[in-house]
């Protein structure tokens, strides 16, 4: 019997959180399928996975929708030429990773061409444009659900979707080991730790770092044991996270780390957070958080209506209540933000019954999702 092609299927991927999730999906495709080829729109871990990368995740960083219009030219430009590679490739399959706003619209000008399409991470059009599900087929012949009420919504509109599980929660302990962890990353063994995470992209540090910083500096002041650990997502944003620092709170002296996000939110007892994939982390953590966001003055209040559920914040839609504080907005000021963290440090009850929720939502979450979604990738292939 004569051995199989070589398989040749384009990902593509934008932001830290995408490509964590295609590095893992290649790996699992590889193990399943010895020799398949990938190759598409990649960030470093992809790129170190093996992704022959047609452009770079990293040009893909916008979030909001004055920032999106602003960058609609750069990212038509990058779209089309995606397009015109891909097809002229013929991968057995596309897979969009997230970003449903620039995946969907290559999803479905790749399907026109004969490709098979499947969009891996649902887009939360649940939460804000349920509308938009009934065209989803046009774009994609198949759905990957990270969270387990997904499939239900989707395939009630007519798009075939699969839960699998979600990575992160595969890769990170039900029991997490905060002792080690601190050692590991050379933090104080007693003392309270504060994580402070203001986001991967940007122009989430620019909203959302003063504010943060003078929250650290106030709950130091008050509570002088506290100590701030900051992460940023990689080593271009710690140029301005110092000079941030000197400016607002050269008193404060942080631990500061980049890239390292599992292990400093496994290492602090809580959390200051930007809303996004880093609140999913912290939960499968169990680290108690607070939850900020903060988008354009023109964004904010267009989204804000067409969003149709009551949280923002993965941790409470998943619990299905308010878990954890959110503050968005106008909402967000150090005080506001000290008054919430200091909830978590004053209540070990509150603690308590958000570490046996988080393992509760960390168990349902787990399915070696990297596995169950590459085999549902070969089954869309044909193979």
């Amino acid at each position: 019997m004569s051995a199989r092609a070589p398989l040749s299927i384009a990902l593509v991927a934008g932001e830290a959180s995408g490509d964590r999730l295609g590095a893992e999906l290649m790996r699992a495709l590889a193990a399943e399928r010895p020799g398949v080829r990938c190759f598409g729109m990649a960030g470093p871990a992809m790129r170190a996975a093996g992704c022959a990368a047609l452009a770079r995740s990293e040009e893909l960083s916008v979030m909001g929708l004055v920032e999106v219009v602003a960058s609609y030219p750069r990212l038509y430009r990058l779209r089309a030429r995606l397009v015109e590679a891909i097809v002229a490739a013929r991968p057995a399959a596309l897979v969009g990773i997230d970003v449903p706003d620039f995946n969907l619209g290559l999803e479905r000008r790749v399907k026109a061409h004969g490709i098979r399409t499947v969009h891996y991470v649902c887009p939360q059009i649940w939460a804000w444009r349920p509308g938009r599900a009934a065209s989803l087929h046009r774009a994609a012949d198949r759905l990957l659900a990270v969270l387990p009420f997904e499939p239900e919504f989707f395939t009630r509109h007519g798009v075939a979707t699969t839960f699998v599980g979600h990575p992160l929660a595969d890769s990170l302990p039900l029991l997490p080991d905060r002792a080690a962890t601190r050692a590991a990353l050379g933090l104080p063994a007693e003392a309270t730790l504060l994580a402070v995470m203001p986001g991967s992209r940007d122009h989430e540090l620019a909203r959302l770092l003063p504010d943060f910083i003078a929250c650290a500096r106030r709950l130091h002041a008050r509570h002088p044991a506290l100590r701030a650990v900051f992460c940023v997502a990689h080593a271009g944003q710690l140029a301005p996270l110092a000079a941030a620092l000197a400016a607002g709170a050269p008193e404060l002296a942080p631990h500061v780390f980049h890239g390292q996000s599992h292990q400093v939110l496994t290492a602090c007892d809580v959390a200051l957070v930007a809303s996004g994939t880093v609140t999913l982390e912290a939960l499968l953590c169990a680290t108690p958080m607070v939850v900020a966001y903060r988008l354009s003055p023109i964004s904010y209040p267009i989204i804000r209506r067409m969003v149709k559920i009551p949280h923002v914040a993965l941790p409470n839609i998943l619990a299905g209540e308010a878990l954890v504080p959110e503050l968005l907005q106008d909402a967000i000021t150090p005080l506001a933000l000290c008054a919430a963290i200091e909830q978590w440090l004053e209540q070990p009850l509150r603690r308590a019954a958000f570490v046996d929720t988080s393992r509760r939502l960390h168990a349902e979450l787990r399915g070696d999702a990297a596995r169950r979604a590459a085999r549902a990738v070969l089954e869309s292939c044909g193979t």
